[in-house]
């Protein structure tokens, strides 16, 4: 830091309010710190650092099951949000989402001296050990959690499943069939309630729910369901876009086409659902700003901010139209 200083021409205490963003610093004083900081490679020592400010500038991160494309696009857009703002991120992924494991996570992580923790836990069981916890740590949840155990930022799931009906209502289908996700997941139970209400509201009764674990093997599976034992069936939600990919193959294999007969629709807008064939219609979540929005909330607690922890976050879903939806033969 002194090199720093000598080469900036400021002082020590100058560069340390760079380091840690004071915004009292000129903005072209700023520039000069960091133009000296490069020129001589310096990388700040984050240990010493917090052993003067009783800061790791650490965010730990709580998750279950980052193969699943949500949990996984979520911690991704946490780690960019948190870079962006100086912190590191220290992650403890849970073999199972129950309060022991919550427990031990939190305990480790705790071990390592984080500053805070965010939680992309979307199980209903892990949400319950949320709401038994002390407290100790400032903590946000991120992507679903129960109101009032923690601020939450999520994604309007409700709304989004609506949006997905309602676009295929709107085409002249007649009814929609829904493959859920897991009954343990927070998304899975509320898609289910903006599918149905969506439905309702045009005075329409809901098909038999079918239920997946978020694979194309499931997606696959029901499919095998609604096309043998089901006539007339015209519009299909699925719940993730993995789930619609194994519902257009089983359709494949039957000869079929999509959308005609069958329409699809998924949810997530994964980066391939573009280039599935046909391309798939679906809803997209914004998992960048939900990571965003979520740093911001913590950073906040950590600076002295109060944050009520009933905070709701809402971050609005998109409808993505592609090929795989259209009017049903005999409509245009």
């Amino acid at each position: 830091m002194t090199d720093v200083a000598r080469l900036a021409q400021v002082s020590v205490m100058t560069v340390s309010r760079v380091l840690n963003d004071n915004p009292s610093v000129a903005p072209d004083t700023k520039v000069r710190v960091q133009e000296a900081m490069r020129r001589l490679n310096y990388t700040p020592n984050s240990l010493a650092r917090g052993l003067v400010s009783g800061r790791s500038r650490t965010i730990g991160v709580i998750t279950f099951d980052t193969s699943l494309y949500g949990p996984g696009a979520s911690l991704l857009g946490i780690e960019r949000a948190a870079r962006e703002r100086g912190y590191g991120v220290s992650i403890v992924t849970l073999p199972r989402p129950d309060r022991r494991s919550l427990t031990a996570a939190l305990s480790s992580l705790a071990e390592r001296a984080v500053d805070g923790v965010i939680t992309v836990t979307p199980q209903i069981t892990t949400a319950n050990a949320i709401d038994e916890l002390d407290g100790s740590l400032p903590l946000v949840s991120v992507e679903a959690g129960h109101r009032g155990a923690a601020p939450l930022v999520r994604v309007d799931q409700w709304s989004g499943a609506r949006l997905a009906a309602e676009h295929l209502l709107d085409l002249g289908h007649h009814s929609v069939w829904h493959i859920a996700g897991p009954d343990d997941w927070f998304e899975s139970r509320e898609r289910i309630e903006g599918w149905r209400d969506a439905l309702s509201d045009r005075g329409v009764a809901a098909p038999r729910l079918l239920r997946g674990d978020w694979s194309a093997a499931s997606g696959y599976a029901a499919a095998q369901t609604i096309l043998d034992d089901t006539k007339g069936v015209t519009a299909v939600f699925a719940g993730n876009d993995h789930m619609a990919l194994g519902f257009m193959h089983a359709m494949f294999e039957r000869g079929m086409t999509v959308p005609h007969p069958v329409s699809v629709v998924g949810f997530d807008d994964i980066p391939e659902s573009g280039y599935f064939s046909p391309a798939l219609t679906t809803v997209r979540q914004d998992f960048d700003e939900m990571g965003r929005r979520g740093v911001e909330l913590l950073t906040a607690m950590l600076s002295g901010e109060t944050v009520d922890r009933a905070l709701v976050e809402n971050v609005a879903p998109a409808l993505v139209v592609r090929d795989s939806s259209a009017a049903p033969v005999g409509r245009s």
